[in-house]
């Protein structure tokens, strides 16, 4: 009989951590990948693997194979990226198989291309399309949700840092985006971001840091058709000001390259540049030292709020809220189907009370002023 729940990827660093939480929620699953043996070695070596019920499937990257590999699932956790190079078999393999789909992807141009061409599909199936349910946009987006609570706030300044490695899956994102157009919501419509980085205010610390717009982010993307939302931006970055620069430096040298390529030439050299850079497991996350931090001021014509949320174990929380997502959809917990954010298909406190109760999130910091 078919496990509920598929995590395809299960042999990376994020798919590991799913899998661990799904065993948490005690939910049966699928832990597929390209290698077996791969996939296997991994599961291997999960915390409390004996008490899980699960099985390893290895599946060839093709639409056929990957409706096969979902037929008689429930839900499809897919952490196979670049997704704007791989995305479109699963989805439409889960749309074959009659399956909700959840990823982990940070890439703006596959959300917009997402909604565009499947959301329509899936709310007609009755099925859940919520791509980027991970701790770079979810938690910011947590946030926002917050902020929105309070009536009359139109604007959304959103900022994203964290600390630690980013891991082979990331790294390879982070190359794809570098010549993908990136753009921020200003009066509901999609305008493209200016090359460069920006100075940011860090709350809590006196030095400020450093940002990108980092893809463009999926936050625009989802509250494009918000009826509260008119203007929405977006940066992220990490807590190290030297490494960031560095990451800043090096990936104006490898666009400046690669933007005299043809495409396929590319897509050849940032995947190959993106496996130089980072091709193995980081080491896995140190509560006191990899940590997250999402500030939002929301504002509008009379007032406005900052909400701050303090976490740690960003690929933790990503890893908890894909398998709370797989939770919820198998027992009839979304709010929405079709294309949905987290929030949108979860609600945002519900999201956060989960991340709390395991630990890797603080309680909400929230200030400001409304007109009466």
């Amino acid at each position: 009989m078919s496990k509920p729940v598929v995590v395809y990827g299960a042999s990376g660093y994020t798919g590991r951590l799913i899998c661990e939480y799904l065993r948490e929620y005690n939910l049966p699953f699928t832990a597929a990948g390209r290698s077996g043996e791969r996939v296997q070695e991994t599961m291997d070596k999960l915390p409390g693997v004996e008490t899980a019920d699960y099985e390893v499937v290895e599946v060839g990257h093709t639409v056929e194979a990957l409706t096969e590999l979902l037929s008689g699932a429930s839900v499809l956790c897919n952490t196979v990226g670049p997704f704007s190079k791989f995305g479109a078999e699963a989805v439409e393999a889960a749309l074959a198989a009659g399956v909700h789909y959840t990823d982990t992807n940070g890439e703006q141009d596959w959300m917009i291309a997402a909604a565009e061409n499947y959301g329509a599909r899936f709310a007609a199936q009755g099925l859940v399309l919520a791509p980027g349910v991970a701790q770079m946009y979810t938690t910011g987006e947590i946030a926002a949700h917050l902020a929105l609570e309070t009536p009359g706030l139109d604007t959304l300044d959103i900022l994203v840092l964290w600390k630690g490695y980013p891991t082979t899956a990331s790294t390879a994102t982070i190359f794809a985006n570098l010549l993908s157009p990136r753009f921020y919501l200003e009066q509901n419509a999609y305008l493209p971001w200016a090359p460069g980085t920006h100075e940011v205010f860090v709350p809590g610390q006196h030095e400020p840091a450093l940002a990108l717009d980092w893809g463009g982010t999926a936050h625009p993307v989802w509250f494009k058709h918000d009826p509260r939302v008119a203007n929405c931006r977006a940066l992220g970055g990490l807590f190290d000001r030297a490494l960031m620069e560095g990451v800043v430096q090096m990936a104006g040298e490898v666009a400046a390259k690669a933007i005299e390529m043809e495409p396929a030439e590319q897509e050849a050299f940032l995947s190959a540049t993106a496996a130089e850079v980072q091709s193995g497991m980081p080491p896995r996350e140190n509560q006191r030292i990899n940590i997250s931090l999402d500030s939002v001021h929301a504002s509008g014509p009379v007032g406005a709020v900052h909400v701050v949320l303090r976490g740690t174990c960003n690929y933790k929380q990503t890893g908890l809220m894909q398998a709370y997502a797989a939770f919820q959809l198998i027992n009839g917990g979304a709010r929405r189907t079709g294309f949905v954010s987290g929030c949108q298909a979860f609600g945002h406190r519900e999201l956060l009370g989960c991340l709390r109760s395991f630990g890797l999130m603080a309680s909400p910091t929230i200030t400001g002023h409304v007109a009466s």
